[in-house]
């Protein structure tokens, strides 16, 4: 942990009697972001000050300050920290008046229910040492980084998990994680983000305390300084809205473009595209809660929903994010978007053939816009060990990826870590991430790299007949003469589009599903036949098969030698006991 970390989670040892472990988010936390805000205002205080006494509207202020000062935000209040201490006696009442000194935009103190927690400190008469401890930290933006910042608040959540045997996985993304899919997401267009002039928009669905965005500012920034990113979010939870929000203010951004809400039930950016999306969103979580209002999307927009490829079962909701994502890349006639989503195994493969999970796939394929999914190493999450994959969306290939996926395996590049954190002992480093982007660029079949067309990854189902025999062994028939299929030997069976070599995809179906039956099926079942009408389309990417590398069992003499070797150790070890 870093040593700006300590001191701040040592404040929360000022906390232990009145306060529980998990309790301890409430004070350190919004503590934590008042200081920051505190310090980024500093300098621009006096002014701020003028130019409230000078308007009698609120929303003048607001103007004002925006325009002269170039700041998202302001503080009016009098207090400072170092005035606040002057008044000990008066501080609980003196710190509500400071906090309802920042401007409207500034809702997340509210989130924390924080001015509660300020009278709950003073009641057990440790509100006047947090807030002296909290001076003595230098939070400003000089002293301590954006991107140190978001470090601080990870670690600080971290913590607060541990100590209260929580989720902190819940909250964010490793940076690891994040740096590799803003370089996969960035990748390709480095010629265009260099120019002069930049602008870009950037959008997490699932923004949690803003780390995706985050990052993915600082790359841009180092590709080309003069870049503007604009940085847009929505989150469910209220504590990690509120870091979220904060951090995002701090560095300038506009805060309305940072939102409080739960995605699937409701797009607070509904209309709005973006070049970039990233997400994180979590895995194997219902969407009960979202069901009827992601209904109703499908049933009111149609081809125009953004759920309109499929449902997934409500058991797991990250297919709705998948969709969700590919629906807010920025459309082709104006320069086309790209997406970035973390994902279990699961939306690989799961769902047959016509179920919801099958259709997304076939929507999200067959429209090309499956750029490259990259697997993860496993172990590299705070509270999974489970395999996990980059799926990496473009709406605008080049032509060199047109109509085709690229899988990496990149599970075999990482880092081991000094020191566990939660489920998380491996990170993608820096040399490992140029592994993977350099097989990403190079785009050609190898160890750890293949790619495939669209179609590689269709099949149908076909549903098989046998006849009905009655108890003499003869064949029942209907009216018409043909014969009525046994229920009990119904089978089906999955023809990959590609089979024998077919190049037409779902166009050669009927040749290709004939070649199928006659080579596979007539030859042990003569008196089957196909139900044409159940035969289905499905879609599946089995990622793990096509990286499988045979490795061939040991020679059993060596087998043999080493059991023999075993033996005769235990005999040896039994008879120096039987001579004690």
């Amino acid at each position: 942990m870093s040593s700006l970390g300590n001191f701040v989670w040592s404040i929360a040892d000022q906390l232990r009697g009145p306060y529980k472990p998990h309790q301890y988010g409430d004070v350190i936390l919004p503590m934590t972001i008042m200081r920051r805000l505190d310090c980024v205002l500093a300098p621009t205080r006096d002014k701020v000050r003028a130019i409230a006494a000078a308007e009698k509207k609120p929303e003048m202020v607001d103007v004002r300050v925006k325009r002269e000062l170039k700041l998202g935000f302001h503080n009016t209040s009098e207090w400072t920290f170092a005035k606040l201490l002057g008044d000990p006696d008066g501080l609980a009442a003196n710190l509500v008046d400071y906090l309802a000194g920042f401007s409207a935009n500034i809702d997340v103190f509210e989130r924390f229910k924080f001015e509660n927690t300020i009278h709950e400190l003073a009641e057990k008469n440790r509100l006047l040492i947090v807030v002296q401890k909290f001076a003595e930290v230098d939070l400003s933006p000089a002293a301590v980084s954006n991107a140190e910042m978001g470090d601080l608040f990870e670690e600080l959540i971290r913590k607060f998990a541990d100590a209260s045997n929580e989720t902190a996985g819940e909250h964010f993304t490793p940076r690891d994680a994040i740096r590799l899919m803003v370089d996969l997401l960035f990748a390709g267009d480095d010629d265009a983000l260099v120019g002069k002039g930049v602008v870009r928009t950037v959008y997490d669905p699932t923004a949690g305390t803003g780390g995706m965005l985050s990052i993915a500012e600082e790359h841009l920034h180092k590709m080309n300084p003069g870049a503007r990113l604009r940085l847009y979010g929505q989150e469910i939870n209220d504590q990690s809205y509120a870091i979220c929000k904060s951090d995002m203010i701090a560095k300038g951004q506009d805060a309305q473009n940072i939102k409080l809400g739960d995605t699937l039930a409701e797009d607070l950016f509904a209309g709005t595209t973006f070049d970039y999306c990233l997400s994180n969103p979590p895995y194997g979580v219902d969407w009960k809660a979202s069901e009827a209002a992601v209904k109703k999307d499908r049933a009111d927009h149609g081809e125009a929903s953004r759920f309109r490829a499929g449902l997934p079962a409500v058991s797991d909701g990250q297919m709705l994010f998948l969709q969700h994502l590919a629906s807010k890349m920025r459309p082709v006639k104006d320069g086309g978007g790209r997406a970035g989503i973390v994902l279990n195994g699961s939306p690989l493969f799961n769902g047959s053939a016509g179920s919801g999970p099958s259709e997304i796939r076939r929507w999200l394929l067959e429209s090309d816009l499956v750029d490259a999914i990259v697997a993860l190493p496993t172990n590299m999450f705070y509270n999974t060990g489970i395999a996990t994959y980059v799926w990496v969306l473009d709406n605008n290939k080049p032509t060199e990826r047109v109509g085709k996926v690229q899988l990496i395996d990149g599970s075999g590049f990482w880092t081991k870590m000094r020191k566990n954190l939660g489920q998380k002992g491996r990170e993608v480093g820096e040399a490992d991430r140029a592994q993977i982007l350099k097989l990403y660029a190079a785009f050609e079949d190898g160890e750890h790299a293949k790619v495939f067309s669209t179609d590689a990854f269709g099949y149908w189902t076909i549903t098989v007949e046998r006849p009905l025999l009655n108890d003499d062994g003869k064949v029942v028939t209907d009216r018409a003469g043909k014969p009525k299929p046994d229920s009990k030997k119904r089978d089906t069976e999955n023809i990959p589009f590609t089979y024998g070599g077919n190049a037409l995809g779902e166009e050669g179906r009927e040749e290709t599903i004939k070649a199928y039956f006659e080579a596979e099926v007539l030859p042990h079942v003569p008196d089957a036949w196909i139900d044409a009408k159940k035969t289905k389309v499905g879609y599946e990417i089995p990622f793990t098969r096509h990286f499988y590398q045979y490795v061939p069992p040991r020679p059993l003499e060596e087998i043999d030698a080493d059991l023999e070797a075993q033996v005769a150790k235990i005999l040896k070890l039994l008879r120096e006991v039987e001579g004690v």
